[in-house]
C-alpha cells in the first residue's frame, strides 16, 4: 500500500492566538482516531506531520528566524524555536503513544539541508525504515540550517513536499480547523485545480494568529505546484474538528469532504 501523508494543522491542535496553548482534548481525540484507522486497516502506511501552532511560530516571529540567522541573538532565537517545536512534538507523540499508536518522532532539523529558504536535501531513509517496521513516523515544522541564510524555518508541508519524490504518497491529507478552503461567501470550495485558481484567489486569506510560514493562500499555491509536479497525488483539506471524520477520510480519502486540490482528471 502506498503511504498516505497526514498533517494536523497547528491551528487545529493549538490555539494560535495564545502562547504554547495546546488543545489537549482535540489532540487526544485525533490520536485515538488515528489508532482506530490503523486498527481498521493494519496495512495503512501513514506519515504524520503536525504544525507548530502557538509554539514554534511565536518564537519564530519574535526573532525573524525564517528570514535568516546570523547574529548570536538570532542563533539564540534559532535554538528557542527548535525547543518550542519539540515541546509540542513531544505532546503529540505522547498523545499517540497513550492511544496505542507506536509513534516515533523524527526531527527535520537533523535531516534537512536548505539553500536560501528552500529544502535541497532530506534524509528519507529513517522514515522509510519506520514505515517498514510498522511504526508511525512523526515529523513537524522545524528550524533548519541554510547554506545561504545560516538558518531558517521549514514548514511541515515543505518537509512533506520534499519527501514526496522518494515516498510517493497517494494522498496528502491536511486536517485543519476549517471545513476546507472557503470562498468569499464562506462556503467550501469542493475542488481547486491550477486552471481554477484565479477564480478563487481573492478568497484565500492569511492565517488566524501568528504564522511565520504563510497562511491558506501560500498553502494552496504550494499544494497546486506539488500536484502539478506529481499529478498522481491528490490533496484534501478538511476539518479535524469534526469527530469521527478523520478515520473515515483515512479509510476512504476519496470521501467528498472539504477541498480537493488536484490536476484535471477525466470524468
Amino acid at each position: 500500500m502506498t503511504p498516505i501523508f497526514l498533517k494536523l494543522g497547528g491551528s487545529l491542535i493549538t490555539d494560535k492566538t495564545g502562547v504554547e496553548a495546546v488543545r489537549a482534548d482535540v489532540l487526544t481525540r485525533l490520536a485515538e482516531e488515528i489508532q482506530q484507522a490503523r486498527q481498521a486497516n493494519p496495512d495503512l502506511r501513514l506519515v504524520l506531520g503536525h504544525g507548530s501552532g502557538s509554539f514554534g511560530h511565536v518564537a519564530g516571529a519574535k526573532y525573524g528566524t525564517r528570514q535568516g540567522v546570523r547574529t548570536a541573538q538570532q542563533w539564540r532565537g534559532f535554538a528557542e524555536v527548535s525547543a518550542a517545536a519539540l515541546r509540542l512534538n513531544r505532546l503529540v507523540t505522547e498523545a499517540l503513544l497513550a492511544a496505542g499508536v507506536p509513534a516515533v518522532s523524527l526531527q527535520p532539523c537533523a535531516s534537512v539541508v536548505c539553500e536560501d529558504g528552500r529544502i535541497t536535501a532530506i534524509a528519507a531513509h529513517p522514515i522509510q525504515a519506520a514505515l517498514t517496521s510498522g511504526l508511525l513516523p512523526v515529523i513537524h515544522g522545524d528550524v533548519a540550517f541554510d547554506t545561504v541564510r545560516g538558518g531558517t524555518i521549514v514548514s511541515t508541508e515543505e518537509v512533506m513536499m520534499a519527501l514526496v519524490e522518494t515516498l510517493r504518497p497517494s494522498w496528502l491529507l491536511l486536517a485543519g480547523e476549517t471545513e476546507g478552503v472557503l470562498d468569499l461567501a464562506g462556503q467550501v470550495i469542493p475542488r481547486i485545480m491550477p486552471e481554477t485558481l484565479p477564480q478563487v484567489e481573492a478568497a484565500l486569506g492569511g492565517s488566524r494568529g501568528t504564522d511565520v510560514t504563510g497562511g491558506m493562500a501560500a498553502k494552496v499555491r504550494d499544494m497546486l505546484a506539488l500536484v502539478t509536479e506529481q499529478p498522481a497525488m491528490r490533496i484534501r483539506i478538511f476539518s479535524g474538528l469534526t469527530p469521527d471524520l478523520l478515520p473515515r477520510v483515512l479509510a476512504f480519502p476519496d470521501t467528498a469532504v472539504g477541498t480537493e486540490i488536484c490536476v484535471r482528471r477525466d470524468a
